[in-house]
């Protein structure tokens, strides 16, 4: 989004979803299950919140063995991890309930934890193991996985929008380095190893193919309907 702020509405990305889906928006940057689950948006080519192993910001934090959960709760923002999570599982032979976080995450054997929450947990004394899922995604798969990207609303004409998006990627990614030095953020140290290591934020040939192989197994163990993704230019 940088140089876009002032064109631009910050919300949380359940919000952006149901003003996508009333039609307040034209596209949002979304969480890739909210696009693989519905048939009414495309995927803006080139653009992804993606990591190609740890990704440091979304993890099951657990204090007893991964075999030996039985249950495990969730931050109510984590809408791609809980569906991560749902496929990472059944992979090893597990099947534990994912149920809502209540109360402290300090006070559950096992969490999961995405964003600012997450990297606050990790960052301060814990007694829990940390379980990376961007790196057991790759661990599977051998891919990066797409936790988010521009959802654009389809029939509809938004070759210039798509096109602002694109420049404001490239823009972005070329005054990384200001923003690492100019945000509040935590340290230095961390934002230059988060925003320039971590998270990437291309939609190349290997993130499609992570993406399509999310789909094969969301088709094999969501027990809902999962829309093949369609990009655009």
């Amino acid at each position: 989004t940088r140089g876009l702020e002032d064109e631009i509405i910050f919300e949380p990305p359940s919000q952006l979803a149901g003003m996508l889906r009333e039609g307040k928006l034209d596209a949002a940057l979304l969480s890739i299950t909210e696009v693989l689950f519905s048939s009414q948006y495309d995927i803006l080519d080139g653009i992804a919140i993606a990591s190609l192993g740890e990704v440091f910001s979304v993890f099951l934090a657990h204090t007893i063995p991964l075999e030996k959960i039985t249950t495990v709760h969730h931050d109510s923002a984590s809408l791609t991890s809980v569906n991560l999570l749902r496929v990472l599982f059944p992979e090893r032979g597990l099947a534990p309930e994912i149920k809502p976080l209540e109360g402290s995450p300090h006070d559950h054997d096992a969490v999961l934890l995405i964003g600012n929450p997450a990297i606050d947990f990790r960052r301060h004394p814990h007694r829990h193991e940390i379980w990376d899922l961007g790196a057991a995604w790759f661990e599977l798969t051998k891919l990066p996985f797409v936790y988010a990207v521009w959802a654009i609303q389809r029939n509809k004409e938004t070759e210039q929008l798509r096109r602002i998006l694109r420049e404001a990627k490239d823009f972005g990614l070329d005054t990384l380095d200001y923003l690492i030095e100019n945000r509040t953020d935590y340290d230095r140290s961390f934002r230059k190893d988060y925003l320039g290591w971590h998270i990437h934020y291309h939609l190349g040939t290997d993130e499609k193919r992570g993406v399509a192989e999310f789909v094969r197994l969301l088709k094999k163990h969501s027990g809902r309907t999962v829309h093949e993704p369609r990009y655009v230019a």
